[in-house]
């Protein structure tokens, strides 16, 4: 009998796991209105201006092409993130009002620059 209560235990944790997890994976795509796909390459931003809907949440999927890391910022959009190199990240922001947004690629400013413009 003790073992059964275990193993019901178990499974109940595992569930409940299971649930977090599922949930955690789902979480960002769900709270966004629209994605948006940039690649960073050659350390630069493509495409290196983004139009996007206005006051809506935007999910910005950024593909680090490049070897090494590159920090996507902007104090417009109130967003930061550090891609590691061959690898992928995401970026939630808005609702935005419209208007321009710059960002940048932090640790290759020179190259790594963009705007987004909420119409």
């Amino acid at each position: 009998m003790r073992t059964s209560r275990l193993r019901r235990l178990a499974l109940t944790a595992t569930a409940i796991a299971l649930t977090a997890l599922v949930a955690g994976l789902t979480a960002p795509q769900a709270m966004a209105d629209a994605d948006i796909k940039l690649v960073i390459e050659n350390h630069k931003f493509e495409p290196a201006e983004i139009r996007v809907p206005a006051n809506q949440k935007i999910r910005i999927v950024i593909d680090n092409r490049d070897a090494t890391p590159e920090e996507f910022e902007s104090a417009s959009l109130r967003a930061e993130k550090v891609i590691p190199g061959k690898s992928k990240g995401v970026v939630i922001v808005g609702p935005l009002k419209p208007g321009r947004y710059s960002f940048i690629g932090e640790f290759n400013e020179a190259t790594a620059q963009g705007v987004l413009i909420a119409e």
